[in-house]
Protein backbone atom coordinates (compact mmCIF):
# COMPACT_ATOMS: atom_id res chain seq x y z
CA UNK A 1 0.00 0.00 0.00
CA UNK A 2 1.44 2.96 -1.08
CA UNK A 3 0.17 6.19 1.30
CA UNK A 4 1.22 9.83 0.64
CA UNK A 5 1.12 11.56 3.79
CA UNK A 6 0.96 14.57 2.48
CA UNK A 7 -1.72 14.03 0.56
CA UNK A 8 -3.61 12.76 3.24
CA UNK A 9 -2.89 14.92 5.56
CA UNK A 10 -4.51 17.82 3.09
CA UNK A 11 -6.84 15.56 2.27
CA UNK A 12 -8.33 15.51 5.70
CA UNK A 13 -8.53 18.60 6.64
CA UNK A 14 -9.06 20.29 3.30
CA UNK A 15 -12.72 22.53 3.31
CA UNK A 16 -11.97 22.77 7.16
CA UNK A 17 -13.22 25.89 8.54
CA UNK A 18 -10.77 28.32 10.59
CA UNK A 19 -11.89 27.00 14.15
CA UNK A 20 -11.45 23.21 13.08
CA UNK A 21 -8.37 23.99 11.72
CA UNK A 22 -7.07 25.53 14.99
CA UNK A 23 -9.02 22.29 16.99
CA UNK A 24 -6.99 19.95 14.92
CA UNK A 25 -3.49 21.77 15.34
CA UNK A 26 -4.28 22.60 19.41
CA UNK A 27 -5.32 18.72 19.56
CA UNK A 28 -2.36 17.98 17.89
CA UNK A 29 0.02 19.64 20.20
CA UNK A 30 -1.74 18.79 23.42
CA UNK A 31 -2.29 15.11 22.93
CA UNK A 32 2.15 15.14 22.78
CA UNK A 33 1.64 12.05 20.50
CA UNK A 34 5.07 11.97 18.12
CA UNK A 35 2.67 10.11 15.45
CA UNK A 36 1.12 13.21 14.36
CA UNK A 37 4.72 15.72 13.90
CA UNK A 38 4.19 14.88 10.53
CA UNK A 39 1.32 16.10 9.75
CA UNK A 40 1.70 19.63 11.88
CA UNK A 41 4.96 19.64 9.34
CA UNK A 42 2.60 19.31 6.45
CA UNK A 43 0.29 22.26 7.80
CA UNK A 44 3.47 24.22 8.36
CA UNK A 45 4.43 23.20 4.88
CA UNK A 46 1.30 24.56 3.86
CA UNK A 47 1.77 27.95 5.41
CA UNK A 48 5.37 28.69 4.72
CA UNK A 49 4.27 27.96 0.69
CA UNK A 50 1.66 30.51 1.38
CA UNK A 51 3.24 32.98 3.01
CA UNK A 52 4.60 36.24 1.55
CA UNK A 53 8.13 36.94 2.11
CA UNK A 54 7.14 39.54 5.12
CA UNK A 55 5.30 36.83 6.75
CA UNK A 56 8.07 34.45 6.26
CA UNK A 57 10.20 36.61 8.27
CA UNK A 58 7.42 36.90 10.85
CA UNK A 59 7.60 33.34 11.37
CA UNK A 60 11.40 32.99 11.79
CA UNK A 61 11.01 36.03 14.18
CA UNK A 62 8.76 33.99 16.22
CA UNK A 63 10.46 30.29 15.68
CA UNK A 64 13.51 31.99 16.85
CA UNK A 65 12.20 33.61 20.29
CA UNK A 66 10.60 30.58 20.77
CA UNK A 67 13.59 28.44 20.46
CA UNK A 68 15.76 30.46 23.13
Amino acid sequence: MDLNLRNAVIANVSGNSKEELEATISDAIQSGEEKLLPGLGVLFEVLWEKSPESEKEEILTTLENGLK
